[in-house]
């Protein structure tokens, strides 16, 4: 969409970071079965220009677990609108804090609400 444009034209590298922010947090909080919140995004590179139009997919693994955190990796891949042609546009990391009902860190191990 044009508000998600940079004055360029192109598409903006914060949009693209929160794709890739939604569907890391949906496999934290799948993971961690409960409430999970982004308190760290890391190591952004963005190698390649997503056009106005081409489908994006966000791909997340979970590199780390802690005590009461996950760290996911996203790579966010873009297909030609009218063709096969994909290029990797942008990865990160994330890390996400699991918690309880009284939103505090509660262990990675233990069952969300």
């Amino acid at each position: 969409m044009p508000t998600d444009l940079n004055p360029y034209g192109g598409v903006f590298g914060g949009w693209l970071m929160s794709q890739m922010a939604l569907g890391a947090g949906s496999l934290a909080s799948r993971e961690g079965k409960g409430k999970a919140v982004v308190v760290s995004a890391t190591d952004f590179a963005f190698p390649g220009a997503m056009q106005v139009g081409d489908e994006l997919s966000v791909y997340c693994t979970v590199a780390a677990t802690g005590n009461t955190s996950l760290t996911i990796t996203a790579e966010a891949i873009a297909r030609e609108r009218n063709g096969e042609a994909e290029t990797k546009v942008a990865q990160g990391t994330f890390k996400f804090v699991l918690l309880d009902d009284n939103d505090r860190p509660r262990a990675v191990a233990a069952n969300g609400s």
